[in-house]
């Protein structure tokens, strides 16, 4: 049973990450590739409502006739590569929590890395992370394009996260009374959540935040006696 469950749980991870490398990469021209890639390095550093198109025009080398060629305008060039760098987020929790599950022998195996993941996952040097997050989820809310494929990464992110959880039930490591799915949006709430505290100038104690996580998990969804 455990096996099947575990065979299960990374079919749905890499079926999913296959998917989601094939959407933006299969096909993509050299150009089209240099342009994506100079945008990501922007975002990253700087920050999206920084980020123009002369910016990455003079970084990359590329015309701006050869921008239009390949994007209907700007705006799509820097949706494509957000959607870009949130998927580089999602492969990255999808292997580190995949990890985790397939390396555990134990309820107290899964609960010490599961602290380990939550400790490196809500570090404060991440609040540029989250902010992008946050940001680009909002700015998908308000533009269809957007979003229709920002909802199938961030679905893949949920189903992957909740196959997970089922490997560990099926073990008898985990409650049975929350449903999986719950649990890998759970997951994401949390970890965007910590953004909260990212803002004000007297912050919340990290060891205490890491403290309450690990006790959710310990308790609630991995109990002594299993409900």
């Amino acid at each position: 049973m455990t096996g099947e469950s575990n065979r299960r749980a990374r079919l749905i991870c890499r079926k999913r990450a296959k998917l989601g490398d094939e959407q933006l990469l299969q096909g993509l021209h050299p150009t089209k590739r240099l342009l994506v890639e100079t945008t990501i390095s922007l975002l990253e550093t700087r920050g999206a409502e920084q980020v123009t198109s002369d910016d990455v025009l003079q970084i990359s080398g590329v015309s701006k006739g050869s921008l239009y060629h390949h994007f209907a305008d700007f705006s799509e060039l820097m949706e494509y590569a957000q959607v870009f760098l949130f998927s580089r987020y999602v492969e990255f929790a999808i292997d580190r929590m995949e990890a985790l599950v397939a390396s555990a022998q134990s309820r107290e195996d899964i609960l010490a890395g599961l602290r380990q993941v939550t400790i490196s996952s809500q570090a404060p040097e991440l609040a540029r992370l989250r902010y992008f997050r946050v940001r680009a989820i909002a700015t998908a809310i308000h533009n269809e394009r957007m979003r229709a494929v920002f909802a199938v990464e961030q679905q893949r992110l949920t189903d992957s996260l909740a196959g997970l959880f089922a490997v560990a039930q099926d073990r008898g490591w985990a409650t049975k009374r929350i449903n999986p799915q719950t649990v890998g949006v759970f997951v994401q709430a949390y970890t965007i959540g910590r953004v909260i505290d990212d803002f004000p100038e007297t912050h919340m104690d990290p060891d205490n935040w890491v403290e309450l996580i690990s006790t959710i998990w310990e308790k609630l969804f991995f109990p002594v006696v299993l409900a």
